[in-house]
């Protein structure tokens, strides 16, 4: 594997890490709020989260990259 490809797929890991935590902290705090039981569900949703971006970015991102990449020529 080469050095450019372990860049992109090290990224889209921490990437994932990073918007997924933001992002279901976010969301399950404004549609349930805190209580006792929000660090357990947070963690629970982060790593559904987790599980279903890093696919996406993986598969997807390619594909986005190169659409952006012809727009802005």
């Amino acid at each position: 594997m080469n050095m450019h490809l372990k860049r992109k797929i090290a990224f889209a890991l921490l990437m994932g890490i990073v918007t997924t935590g933001i992002i279901s902290f976010v969301l399950l705090a404004f549609n349930v709020g805190f209580s006792e039981k929000f660090a357990a569900a947070w963690l629970q949703s982060w790593v559904i989260g987790y599980v279903i971006v890093i696919p996406a970015i993986l598969l997807i991102g390619p594909r986005l990259q190169a659409l952006i990449d012809r727009m802005v020529q």
